[in-house]
């Protein structure tokens, strides 16, 4: 018998703030319940997450690994460009509870990733392991070329991203805000939402932002503060 693989090292940290409790389910509420039972153990097909950029799909990939119970194993595994990594990185993972695999979009077509995303699958699905893949589109619009590997990814859970609306921005930056202890008023938010970029990506990442700032200066989220802080 040949040796196993060597799993490399993934230098990746999880962000602090990514939990599925504090993703605002707004039409959504269907994908967060298969990444729940996914991480608990209870899925037993791959999830498959489409979302444009922005949309919070790396927050959710990032939270599902997070909850796995603390022993059992997970890795988030992100494939997109910037991230640099070769599909070595995917060998050795089978042995885990769950693996999360983000931009998988960024490696279709390249025949030395499909190959070893058909392996993890092979390793990691039929023995009761759960498979997480997010990418900007489906998995039928994604251009795999291994038949193997489009044909068992696309027989697993599908979902999209349901986008939000004004107001599911609003009650998505105010969970978001509560979870890192802060109290945003409607107003606030309803001047962020008019002033900056509306992904909510970057309004989380603002939110980060105004969180120290209002704590180095022991002040609220109030408009004139925000309006001083962002221009």
């Amino acid at each position: 018998m040949g040796a196993e693989p060597r799993q490399l090292a993934l230098p990746i940290r999880l962000a602090d703030h990514a939990r599925l409790a504090n993703f605002f389910p707004a039409g959504n509420e269907a994908l967060l319940a298969a990444l729940a039972a996914a991480a608990a153990g209870g899925g037993r097909a791959p999830v498959w997450v489409a979302g444009a950029p922005g949309s919070g799909r790396t927050h959710l990939l990032q939270a599902t690994v997070a909850e796995v119970p603390a022993g059992l194993g997970a890795a988030y595994v992100p494939l997109g460009r910037d991230a640099g990594l070769p599909p070595a990185v995917l060998d050795g993972l089978g042995g885990l509870a769950l693996v999360a695999v983000d931009d998988v979009d960024a490696v279709a077509g390249d025949p030395a990733f499909e190959a070893a995303l058909f392996r993890l699958y092979e390793a990691l699905v039929p023995r009761g392991g759960a498979l997480v893949l997010a990418a900007r589109a489906d998995v039928a619009d994604c251009g795999f070329r291994l038949p193997d590997l489009a044909s068992r990814l696309a027989a697993g859970l599908r979902f999209a991203i349901a986008p939000l609306d004004d107001a599911g921005r609003l009650a998505a930056l105010q969970l978001r805000a509560r979870f890192r202890g802060l109290e945003l008023p409607d107003e606030t938010g309803r001047y962020l939402l008019s002033r900056v970029a509306r992904g909510t990506a970057s309004l989380f990442a603002l939110l980060d932002t105004l969180d120290e700032a209002s704590l180095a200066s022991g002040r609220r989220l109030t408009v004139p503060f925000v309006r001083a802080l962002i221009g």
